[in-house]
């Protein structure tokens, strides 16, 4: 139950949109939420039950609810992200950005320069941006200078000084990269047409380029300037070979952005393209780390606002993988197919390759934070109570129902433990019984465990379908630990897992890291349970061919192999060869019994 003061707050709380602020007894700012209406959004966080801890953290400290009243849901997602970043409360998504991305500038002055800078000075230059890499803006700078020649000095070249003669051509002129506007070689109407080109190729437009170098080409091949008509045929080449590769879908799909989302327990990778003339000219991945249970449609919202602002887009029309609604200025779609869909399965690639590859980073620079999301992981997808730090799983082995044995593997935080490996001769049962030797080694592996007052695993994995694990939760039961641990049985066939009382299994996505770490298990526990019963069955089959020979003991039988390697070559020998190795008496022993038994 809230608060009576809670109620008070909330009960004044108007059925507006806007912004609501959580505060604690100290003043100190929770959390900052949005809200179609502001009333009903914050009385849910004190009328209902919220499964995620941190959520009900949250509520029991809330002292105080602040809010601002805004005019539409647009204006609530813009204040609410502004204020996250402005004030970074404790139990808001982290929302901040400390690079300087770069820009391509087009400098406000006669014949304007074209460059790049990581600085934004307000005095009318265009800038276009920001890129997300250096990479692209080199590709693209390489690209016009290639194809318009530019002035790089930085003279005033006002038309006073042109006509007073105040400069001379430099090496740029010579070599064929400037076209000698300071000596008025170039006129600036001429030179404004380069740069209106230069515009619409930095937007992704190449069309007007492409026409213009084609009518030059025409005319230069009619004119029989074949040397001029060549190398505009080579920058009509590159400009082409330039627009193939960044044109990915339809050209008319232009001035759109598109945004989707790939989470897990702990963090949420929203990527960004944004498209123009069907090229894409940006590409980027915000990657949140979740802080409450946020659902992808509020972290999604939350990011498209943030990366809209930070990269200044006013595109009125945005492609989105899940539905959403991001107010009445932007339309909004989630396509179903064609070009428009492969846009956004595009955009769920590079979220997916980011993922991976912080995942990578993530698991050689912080391994702990690597564990941790594993952990969490597994105990979402397994729907356990905590997470299975302390991993055992069982296998029996009894390979042509001969010497049953049985092997428990144990694995923590995700990786093995090869020391508290356990292997077990079965003692109680007769012959092959799969059931009663899991019930067996189970009950001997906990009640040890309990005498011993051992901390038990959070999970028990069993090696087998419904009877095995049956069979083991009957040793659970005996024991009084059936509920106090969890435990599950992991069909061999199909990667079926069981749950005790409950008739329909589990399938995990094949590709998911739960169902790789359980298969691990599975296969580390059947590969130390067939070495064991390997090695107990050459024993035995050693015992029953050596050591019965009256006389003839296990050290003699050590020499014996470690000369001959094998019963069989023993069984060939000559009497000087045993005896060489053990002796005349004890050969002759060995002689004899063989002779008998050929």
């Amino acid at each position: 139950m809230a608060d009576p003061s809670i109620k008070l707050q909330i009960s004044t709380l108007p059925n507006k949109p806007g912004v609501y602020q959580y505060y604690d007894k100290d003043e100190q700012l929770l959390y900052i939420g949005k809200a179609k209406n502001l009333k009903k959004r914050v009385a849910s966080y004190f009328t209902k039950q919220h499964d995620n801890g941190k959520t009900r953290v949250l509520v029991k400290k809330i002292a105080k609810v602040r809010h601002i009243v805004v005019a539409n849901e647009t204006d609530a997602l813009l204040l609410e992200n502004n204020l996250i970043k402005k004030y970074q409360p404790r139990y808001n998504v982290l929302l901040k950005d400390d690079k300087t991305y770069p820009w391509i500038c087009i400098k406000k002055e006669r014949f304007p320069r074209v460059f790049s800078t990581r600085k934004l000075i307000r005095d009318g230059s265009e800038y276009y941006g920001p890129f997300t890499n250096m990479r692209t803006v080199h590709t693209l700078l390489e690209l016009i200078r290639g194809l318009y020649p530019l002035r790089t000095c930085n003279y005033d070249l006002s038309e006073e000084k042109i006509k007073a003669g105040k400069y001379k051509v430099c090496l740029e002129y010579h070599l064929g990269n400037c076209l000698g506007p300071c000596e008025a070689r170039q006129t600036e109407d001429a030179y404004n047409q380069d740069i209106q080109a230069i515009r619409n190729i930095i937007k992704g437009n190449f069309k007007a380029s492409l026409k213009d170098f084609k009518a030059q080409m025409k005319q230069y091949s009619e004119d029989l300037m074949f040397e001029d008509a060549q190398r505009i045929k080579e920058k009509i080449e590159v400009l082409e070979n330039y627009q193939a590769k960044s044109t990915i879908v339809n050209p008319k799909i232009t001035n759109v952005d598109v945004f989707t989302i790939l989470s897990d327990e702990s963090y949420a990778y929203i990527n960004y393209l944004q498209i123009s003339f069907g090229s894409i000219i940006r590409s980027h991945t915000l990657e949140i780390k979740k802080k409450l249970d946020e659902t992808d449609e509020d972290l999604l919202q939350l990011g498209i606002i943030e990366i809209r602002q930070r990269f200044e887009s006013n595109a009125k029309e945005v492609y989105l993988s899940i539905p959403l609604s991001l107010g009445e200025k932007v339309k909004v779609h989630v396509p179903q197919a064609g070009d428009k869909k492969r846009l956004v399965e595009l955009s769920l690639r590079n979220a997916k390759y980011y993922k991976l590859e912080r995942l990578k980073q993530a698991k050689i620079v912080d391994p702990d934070r690597h564990t941790n999301r594993i952990m969490t992981q597994m105990q979402s997808d397994l729907r356990l109570s905590e997470e299975p730090r302390h991993i055992e799983c069982f296998d029996n082995s009894n390979i042509q129902g001969t010497h049953p044995v049985a092997a428990c593997v144990v694995f923590r935080d995700g990786k093995p433990s090869k020391k508290e490996y356990r292997k077990f001769n079965i003692k109680t049962v007769e012959g092959p019984d799969d059931y009663a030797s899991m019930e067996e080694v189970v009950y001997r592996r906990y009640k040890r465990m309990l005498d011993e007052e051992q901390p038990l695993p959070q999970l028990i994995i069993i090696d087998g379908g419904k009877g095995q694990l049956s069979s083991a939760l009957k040793s659970l039961e005996k024991l009084d630990l059936r509920g106090k641990i969890a435990i599950v049985g992991i069909a061999k066939r199909l990667e079926e897992l069981f749950y005790p009382d409950d008739p329909i299994p589990l399938y995990l996505d094949k590709k998911s890291e739960t169902l790789k770490i359980i298969q691990q298990l599975r296969n580390e526990a059947h590969r130390f349970g067939i070495s064991f019963h390997r090695d107990k069955r050459s024993k035995d089959a050693l015992n029953s061919a050596l050591t019965t020979i009256p006389g003839i003991g296990e050290k003699t039988v050590v020499e014996l192999l470690s000369q001959f390697k094998s019963v069989k070559r023993i069984s060939e020998a000559e009497f000087e060869e045993l005896e060489a190795v053990i002796g005349a008496s004890r050969a002759r022993k060995v002689v004899e019994h063989f002779k008998q038994i050929q």
